[in-house]
């Protein structure tokens, strides 16, 4: 005789996991890519090809040409490195406090406790993409990404291609139902009244964006700040409305940080140990604003002193030029872009640490 049977005890079904937080709006997207490709195909299909074989070329090559500058806009804009900084080591702390000064106005560099360093002034750790990007606008789920310093150009660009191209597309679609109101309803009709009808729609909203991001621009301000008022109602960052418009759309973006960061990380890994600079002083109440320069002397920064000659943090916030790491027997804290102004940084240390506001980031 066997033994007592044992009672079978069923394998408890593990809870079903939850899609990864990307997965939607990645898919969000997409479907915006498709959405515009399709709209784009039944209005090239339909009346776009009758005004075609109608002798009037004009109206798709000129809207021919605005889809493929929206296309290329809208997927660089997708893909593209919005400025994100690389993260720091973990033995780098709140409690080293960084004063920064530009064009006068002293900021103080606030510590991101996710990438493990200060960020520079207007960079932003967006919790969406969970990455500091400099110069940090907002961001925009209609393509998933950031808005900030090296894809700000393609944002803008994008805005003006598609007013341009909605506009087109609704112009030609009226035209075409004007010139066939003695021919019945057929399908060319209905499908140029589809087209048409979300044409119309989102012209509008997108000329008003594009109104507020050129305001924007001319007066050097960031869609994150908000109602964000700098003191005496001077914004430092402001060079006026030709150069603002000069250093977003037009002037050089530097090398990619993102390289760089790859190549610190290799090199000098995370034994890097900071120290204090002695030739700052340690209270905050001495602060002064140093000596500027003139206009033609160019931004100057004051690197900040490392145990290991030679070597740079790879979490400093800023990445310097890349020959600087071997010209140099330190690496730069700070290194200012034109469209920063003039900036001085001062170091020293605090046992405050100050949490930054939480402002509106999504387009």
């Amino acid at each position: 005789m066997g033994g007592p049977a044992m009672p079978l005890l069923k394998e408890p079904h593990s809870p079903p996991q939850a899609p990864p937080p990307w997965i939607l709006p990645s898919l969000f997207a997409a479907f915006n890519v498709v959405l515009l490709v399709v709209f784009s195909g039944l209005f090239f299909a339909f009346p776009c090809r009758w005004l075609a074989q109608d002798g009037q070329w004009a109206f798709p090559i000129i809207t021919g040409l605005l889809f493929i500058l929206t296309f290329f806009s809208l997927v660089s804009l997708n893909f593209s490195d919005p400025g994100i900084l690389h993260q720091g080591s973990n033995e780098q702390g709140p409690t080293m406090v960084h004063v920064v000064w530009v064009n006068h106005r002293a900021f103080r560099l606030q510590w991101c406790h996710k990438c493990c360093f200060h960020r520079p002034p207007r960079t932003y750790h967006c919790p969406w993409c969970n990455i500091c990007v400099e110069d940090f606008d907002h961001h925009c789920k209609w393509v998933n990404n950031c808005i900030g310093h090296r894809n700000f150009r393609f944002f803008m660009l994008l805005i003006l291609s598609l007013c341009l191209y909605s506009g087109a597309m609704l112009v030609t679609c009226l035209i075409f139902l004007v010139r066939t109101t003695h021919l019945p309803f057929s399908m060319d009709k209905a499908i140029a009244i589809v087209v048409a009808v979300p044409a119309a729609s989102f012209l509008v909203p997108l000329f008003l964006l594009l109104l507020i991001q050129a305001m924007s621009v001319s007066a050097a301000e960031r869609s994150y700040e908000g109602k964000c008022r700098y003191l005496e109602g001077h914004n430092p960052f402001d060079h006026g409305c030709a150069s603002n418009w000069y250093l977003t759309i037009c002037a050089p973006l530097g090398p990619k940080y993102m390289a760089e960061a790859v190549w610190l990380q290799r090199a000098v890994g995370p034994d890097w140990v900071p120290r204090q600079n002695p030739h700052f002083p340690m209270c905050p109440s001495t602060l002064s604003p140093p000596d500027l320069p003139g206009p033609g002397s160019g931004p100057q920064s004051q690197p900040l002193g490392l145990d290991q000659p030679g070597k740079g943090p790879p979490g400093s916030g800023e990445a310097a030029a890349f020959q600087e790491l071997h010209a140099s027997p330190v690496l730069p804290l700070l290194r200012e872009a034109p469209r920063r102004g003039s900036a001085y940084l001062l170091t020293f240390r605090t046992g405050r640490c100050q949490k930054p506001p939480q402002p509106n980031l999504t387009s």
